[in-house]
C-alpha cells in the first residue's frame, strides 16, 4: 500500500473566460499530501477552491497543470485505477427518485464492476441505518436518509479513499452523530477520509490533520492541535474572593481586564508569558483567587486568522 493516500503537487486550475467574465484561476500551485489512514480536513471560505480540488480528485474537473496521485495512481496515466480508489459524497443531494436504496446501491456497484457475489449492499444499508427503507422509493426518504444513501453509493466499491463534501449540511444533530460514528468506524478500518465542512467544531473534533485553502492556495497544513497553537493566544480567567472596582495598573499592563465584579481575565501569549508569572503578579497586587480556568484558542480562531489576516491583525 502507498504511504500517502493522496499526493498533489503544483496543481493549478484556470477556468476560461466566458462572455463578460474574465478567466478565473481557481487553484494556484497547490501542494498537498494526505497520509494513508488519516482523517484529513480541507477547510476554506466560499470560493477558496475546495470544490475545484475535489472535482479534480474525482475526475470531474480537468486540471490545467500539476500532478495528482490517488492511492499511488496518477490521474492522467491511470485514470480508471485512480477513480476506482476514491469514493465521493457530494454536497448536493442527487438521487434517482424511482430507485429504491437497494437498487441504487446495486446499480452503482455494477457501474464500478463489482461482481454480484462481492457486493455488500445489505451490509452497507444496515451500517447506515437504511435497512428498513431498503425497498422504499428514494423519493420517500427524508433529507437525512438521502444523505446516508449518498454515502452508501460512495462505499459500494470499497474505496480506500473517501471524500465527504459537507456531509452534514442540513441534517439534525442525532443524524450527524450517527454519520460520524460510522465514519469513525471506517477510519478505524483503514479508510482515508477527506472531509470538507463549514462546521469547524466538527473538523476540530474529528480530523487529525487539516489543510486550510484560501484564494486557490494552501495557506496552512498541519496537525489540528498544532494549527490552534499557532495562534499563540490563551486566556486565564480568575475568580476573585472580593469584588474589584478597577484593574490595578500592574495587572492591566499584563493584559488583565474585568469581565465581572469578581472575574479577571488575562489575555496573553504563552510564548511570551507564563501563567505562573500572571499568578505571581496577582498575588503581588494583594488579590486572592478562589477559582481559575483557562480558555484555549479554537480552530475557528485559527481559521479566521489565516483567511482574514488583515482583519485579525486589526483586532
Amino acid at each position: 500500500m502507498p504511504g500517502n493516500a493522496v499526493e498533489v503537487s503544483g496543481l493549478t486550475k484556470t477556468y476560461a473566460a466566458r462572455r463578460k467574465q474574465p478567466a478565473k484561476e481557481a487553484l494556484r500551485g497547490v501542494d498537498l499530501t494526505i497520509p494513508r489512514g488519516s482523517m484529513f480536513g480541507l477547510l476554506g471560505p466560499n470560493g477558496a477552491g475546495k470544490s475545484t480540488l475535489i472535482g479534480i480528485l474525482a475526475g470531474l474537473v480537468r486540471k490545467t497543470a500539476g500532478r495528482v496521485r490517488i492511492w499511488g495512481y496518477d490521474i492522467d496515466r491511470q485514470p480508471l485505477h485512480a477513480r476506482q480508489a476514491i469514493g465521493v459524497v457530494p454536497q448536493e443531494l442527487h438521487i434517482d427518485p424511482f430507485f429504491t436504496p437497494r437498487e441504487a446501491l446495486e446499480l452503482h456497484a455494477g457501474l464500478f464492476g463489482v461482481p454480484p457475489a462481492e457486493r455488500r449492499t445489505d451490509e452497507i444499508l444496515a451500517a447506515l441505518g437504511l435497512a428498513d427503507k431498503a425497498d422504499a422509493y428514494a423519493r420517500s426518504l427524508s433529507g437525512g436518509m438521502r444523505r446516508r444513501l449518498l454515502i452508501g453509493k460512495a462505499l459500494v466499491h470499497d474505496p480506500p479513499v473517501l471524500v465527504l463534501d459537507e456531509p452534514t449540511a442540513g441534517v439534525d444533530v442525532e443524524l450527524r452523530q450517527q454519520l460520524w460514528s460510522h465514519v469513525r468506524t471506517l477510519a478505524a478500518r483503514g479508510t482515508t477520509v477527506l472531509l470538507t465542512t463549514h462546521y469547524l467544531e466538527e473538523a476540530e473534533a474529528l480530523c487529525d490533520r487539516i489543510a486550510i485553502i484560501d484564494g486557490g492556495r494552501v495557506v496552512a497544513c498541519d496537525e489540528t492541535a498544532a494549527l490552534v497553537r499557532r495562534l499563540d493566544r490563551k486566556t486565564l480567567v480568575v475568580t476573585l474572593a472580593d469584588p474589584l472596582a478597577q484593574v490595578p495598573p500592574a495587572l492591566a499592563a499584563l493584559g488583565a481586564e474585568l469581565t465581572g465584579p469578581r472575574r479577571l481575565a488575562f489575555r496573553y501569549r504563552p510564548s511570551r508569558t507564563r501563567a505562573q508569572d500572571l499568578l505571581g503578579a496577582l498575588q503581588a497586587a494583594g488579590l486572592v483567587a478562589v477559582d481559575l480556568t483557562t480558555e484555549e484558542g479554537s480552530l475557528e480562531d485559527a481559521f479566521l486568522a489565516l483567511t482574514r489576516p488583515a482583519a485579525a491583525a486589526a483586532a
